[in-house]
C-alpha cells in the first residue's frame, strides 16, 4: 500500500519552510503594489484597455523572457539568480515609489515599471520553482508545490484588501513602498542559504544551445506539450477576471479601492481553499477531469462577475474562481516537475510559463478591447464561453496523462570509452552505430521499442537519427546518430534517467547476440588536408 504524504510534510526541511515563510512577506507585497497599479492606472487613465495593460504589462514579460531564464536557472546558481532577480526588483520598486510620490507618472510610465517589475519575476520564477526540487525529496513535490501555492494566495486572501485600505488612505506611492520593503526579508533568507550544489564535471552550457535543449525536450514530449496547451488556454481565458476586476468593481457593483481590495482578498480565501483540496481531489479525480473542472468552475466565475451587480455575490463567486484557479496551475506545474528530469526541469518550467503567462498576457489585452467596446459585463462572460470551450479540449486529442512517478533521476550508467585519438571536447561531428542481432519473431516488438528509442535519442540531444536493416543477413540492424561534438555526446549519455534506462534495457533483451549491442564510436572524417584530423596519441603532428 502506498503511503499516504502529508501535505504539510515539506515544512518538516528547514530551508524550505524558511523560503516559505519569507515569500509570504514578498508575496503580500507584490499583491499591495498590484492594487495600487491597477488603481492609480484608472485614476490617471479613462481607458478600459490601459487598465488591463497593467496586468499585461506584468505577464508579457514572464513570456518574453522565461525560456532565457530557464536556461540561466538550469546553468547557473539557482540562489544567486534568485538574489539577482530580488534585488532587481527592489530598486526598480524603489524608483516606481519615488516616482508616484512625486506625482510624475504618466500611464505609459506606469506600465515601464510594471514591466521592469515583470523583467525581475521572469528571471526568478524558473529558479524559484527549479529550486523547490533543491529543497525537498521528489516524493514531497507535489505538496510543496501546493504549499507555495496556498502561501501566495494566503496572503492574496488578505493583502489586496489591505493594498486596497493602503491606497485609500496614503495613496498608490505608499503601497508602492510596502512592496520594496517586502523583498528584504527574502534576501535575507536567500543570502544564508547554501544549498548543497552537485559536482558537475561537464563545462557549462551557453545559452543559446540550453534554450534550444530546452526547446527540443519539450517538443519531444508530447505529454509536456498538452499542458503547455492547456496552460495556454487557460491563462488567455481566466486572465479575464483579474484583469478587468479594477472596472467590475467600479462599474459594476459600484466601489471604490477598498471594495477593488475585497474582491481580490475573495478571490484569495477561495484560491486557499482550492490549495487544501487539491490534494483530495486528485485521488477521487483524473487530471485530465480536475482540468475540466478547473475550466467550467471558472466559467461560473466569469459569468456572474460579469452579471452581477451585488458586491456579496461578485465575492462569492470570486471565491469560487479562486479554488479553480489554484487548482489548474498547481496541477500543470506537478505534472512539468514531475515529468521532467532535473538537468532541463528550469527549462521546461520556463516554457510552460511562456505559454500560461503568454495566454494572459494576450488575454489581458483582448478583454480590454472587448471591454472598450462591449462593456466588461459582456467581455466576461465572453470569456466565460472559451472557458468552456476550453473544458472541451480534452474531449479530443489533448487529454491531459495521469501523473505518474517516474524515477528521473540521472542512471550515472555511462563512462567514457578509453580513446586511440586524442580528442577535444570541441571535436566532432562524432558519429555513433550501434549493432543489434533479433530474431525474426522479434522484429516487431524491436521495432516498437526503437521507436521509443528515437524519441529519447533526438529528446536528449541526438541528430539524423536512423535505423536500418542488413539485407544480407536481416537479423543484423544498426542504429545510427551523430552528434556535434563528444562533449555533446558525453553530455548526452549523462541525461539518460532511470525511468529511459527500461527501454534500454528491453532493447539488450531481444539482443540476441553471444556478445553485448557492439558499439562503434567515430568522428566524421573531412576531406581536406590532415592537419586538421585528431592524432592518434603519442604521434608528432609534423605539420606544425
Amino acid at each position: 500500500m502506498t503511503e499516504r504524504i502529508s501535505p504539510l510534510a515539506p515544512f518538516r526541511h528547514d530551508i524550505f519552510r524558511y523560503v516559505w515563510v519569507a515569500s509570504l512577506a514578498s508575496n503580500f507585497g507584490s499583491l499591495i503594489q498590484g492594487v495600487g497599479a491597477a488603481w492609480m492606472m484608472t485614476a490617471i487613465s479613462d481607458s478600459a484597455n490601459m487598465v488591463a495593460l497593467v496586468q499585461a504589462s506584468t505577464a508579457l514579460p514572464i513570456m518574453l523572457l522565461s525560456l532565457p531564464s530557464g536556461a540561466i536557472a538550469d546553468s547557473f546558481d539557482r540562489r544567486r539568480v534568485m538574489l539577482v532577480a530580488q534585488s532587481f526588483m527592489l530598486v526598480t520598486s524603489v524608483a516606481l515609489t519615488v516616482a508616484a510620490y512625486l506625482g510624475l507618472l504618466t500611464p505609459w510610465g506606469l506600465l515601464t515599471f510594471t514591466f521592469l517589475i515583470g523583467c525581475g519575476t521572469a528571471l526568478n520564477n524558473p529558479s524559484w520553482q527549479a529550486s523547490v526540487g533543491d529543497m525537498v525529496p521528489r516524493t514531497d513535490l507535489p505538496a510543496a508545490v501546493a504549499l507555495n501555492s496556498m502561501g501566495f494566495n494566503l496572503t492574496r486572501s488578505v493583502g489586496p484588501a489591505i493594498g486596497g485600505a493602503i491606497v485609500a488612505a496614503a495613496g498608490a506611492a505608499a503601497a508602492f513602498a510596502v512592496n520594496a520593503l517586502s523583498y528584504l526579508v527574502l534576501l535575507f533568507v536567500l543570502g544564508r542559504w547554501k544549498p548543497a550544489i552537485p559536482p558537475n564535471a561537464l563545462p557549462r552550457e551557453a545559452i543559446g544551445p540550453a534554450m534550444a535543449a530546452g526547446l527540443r525536450y519539450i517538443a519531444m514530449s508530447p505529454n509536456i506539450e498538452k499542458v503547455l496547451l492547456r496552460g495556454f488556454v487557460f491563462g488567455f481565458t481566466a486572465i479575464s477576471v483579474l484583469a478587468l476586476l479594477p472596472l467590475v468593481a467600479r462599474d459594476l457593483v459600484g466601489g471604490g479601492p477598498l471594495l477593488y481590495g475585497i474582491l481580490l482578498g475573495a478571490f484569495g480565501v477561495g484560491a486557499v481553499g482550492g490549495a487544501l483540496v487539491s490534494s483530495r481531489l486528485r485521488q477521487v479525480l483524473s487530471t485530465e477531469w480536475c482540468v475540466r473542472v478547473a475550466f467550467i468552475g471558472f466559467a461560473v466565475c466569469a459569468a456572474t462577475a460579469g452579471l452581477s451587480t451585488y458586491p456579496w455575490l461578485t465575492a462569492a463567486a470570486l471565491a469560487i474562481g479562486g479554488a479553480n484557479w489554484v487548482i489548474a496551475l498547481s496541477l500543470f506545474n506537478v505534472t512539468v516537475q514531475l515529468s521532467t528530469p532535473r538537468w532541463v526541469v528550469g527549462r521546461a518550467l520556463s516554457l510552460y510559463q511562456t505559454a500560461t503567462f503568454g495566454g494572459m498576457a494576450l488575454g489581458s489585452w483582448i478583454w480590454g478591447v472587448a471591454a472598450d467596446e462591449y462593456g466588461p459585463g459582456n467581455a466576461l462572460l465572453a470569456s466565460a464561453a472559451l472557458m468552456i470551450a476550453g473544458a472541451a479540449l480534452g474531449l479530443w486529442r489533448f487529454t491531459l496523462p495521469d501523473q505518474t512517478s517516474l524515477n528521473l533521476d540521472p542512471l550515472n550508467r555511462f563512462k567514457e570509452p578509453p580513446l586511440a585519438l586524442d580528442l577535444q571536447p570541441r571535436s566532432g561531428p562524432i558519429v555513433i552505430m550501434i549493432e543489434y542481432i533479433i530474431k525474426d519473431e522479434d522484429t516487431a516488438e524491436f521495432l516498437e521499442v526503437m521507436t521509443e528509442r528515437r524519441r529519447i535519442r533526438r529528446r536528449d540531444g541526438a541528430r539524423q537519427w536512423t535505423l536500418a536493416r542488413d539485407l544480407e543477413n536481416p537479423e543484423s540492424w544498426m542504429e545510427t546518430y551523430h552528434t556535434p561534438t563528444w562533449l555533446e555526446y558525453v553530455r548526452h549519455n549523462r541525461r539518460m534517467t532511470h525511468a529511459d534506462a527500461i527501454v534500454t534495457d528491453r532493447i539488450r533483451r531481444l539482443h540476441s547476440g553471444a556478445e553485448p549491442p557492439r558499439v562503434h564510436r567515430m568522428i566524421e572524417r573531412p576531406t581536406i588536408r590532415s592537419a586538421v584530423l585528431p592524432q592518434p596519441k603519442n604521434m608528432i603532428d609534423l605539420h606544425h
